[in-house]
């Protein structure tokens, strides 16, 4: 899929935003970001955790380093459409993205039933290490949302996403399956991501500051998996397999 890297190195920053903000930031943003390419697009992934997750637990700890293995794809899923097979890394606030594509059905056959991968890179090394260093990494649960992603105007390395509609859910582990489950954001809410290189511009965060919008600390998996243990099943029959 043209225009996606498979490689990033960046830090990220959320906030959550209401109406009001949302609109007033999105009048604000004209001149410095533009809605890119792509426009709204719902974004659907599968996160693999070990059975007892591991993964997502140690996270909710907030250690200096953590990772997460997803599988994700643009847009609801069939057998041909392009996957990606991601590993995000954070070490000491610098998020680190690597990431191979093929088709929805081979990602499925890579990581659910074992078959050995047809093309080896160095990025499927790492997926590959990652998956046995944990011994076992199953589809955990399926986060969903829908995404406006502007570019900056002038700044290249700027990056800013506007999440609603996010859900989850620990069944039906599929791509197949768009964007339902339980809501994680209230009504209203907008989960903002500022994705840069390096410092904020002086000029944005003076935006953000007269708006009075605020970073906050927000996982989606992480938020997911909270209400999961509180009993907040979503509303389908509990399967333990991805398709």
């Amino acid at each position: 899929m043209a225009g996606y890297k498979d490689v990033f190195e960046r830090i990220e920053v959320k906030y959550l935003l209401d109406d009001m903000q949302y609109v007033a930031l999105r009048k604000r943003l004209e001149g410095m970001a533009r809605v890119d390419s792509y426009g709204k697009t719902a974004i659907l992934n599968i996160y693999f955790d070990t059975p007892d997750f591991a993964l997502i637990e140690n996270s909710l700890d907030k250690p200096i380093y953590k990772e997460k293995l997803r599988l994700r794809s643009y847009g609801v899923a069939t057998d041909d459409t392009n996957s990606f097979i991601e590993i995000k890394k954070k070490y000491k606030g610098v998020v680190y993205k690597r990431r191979i594509s093929m088709p929805y059905s081979e990602a499925i056959d890579y990581l659910v039933k074992g078959k050995e991968l047809e093309n080896q890179s160095q990025i499927s090394t790492e997926i590959d290490y990652m998956r046995k260093h944990y011994g076992e990494l199953v589809p955990a649960m399926a986060i969903s949302y829908d995404r406006i992603a502007m570019e900056g105007i002038n700044d290249p390395d700027l990056r800013i996403t506007f999440d609603t509609n996010i859900r989850w859910r620990t069944d039906k582990l599929s791509l197949k399956e768009g964007n339902v489950g339980k809501d994680i954001l209230e009504p209203g809410q907008h989960l903002m991501e500022l994705k840069i290189a390096g410092a904020m511009s002086v000029e944005l965060a003076r935006i953000l500051d007269e708006l009075n919008i605020r970073k906050t600390s927000f996982s989606k998996y992480g938020r997911g998996y909270i209400d999961y243990k509180s009993g907040n099943e979503p509303r389908f029959v509990a399967m333990s397999t991805a398709v």
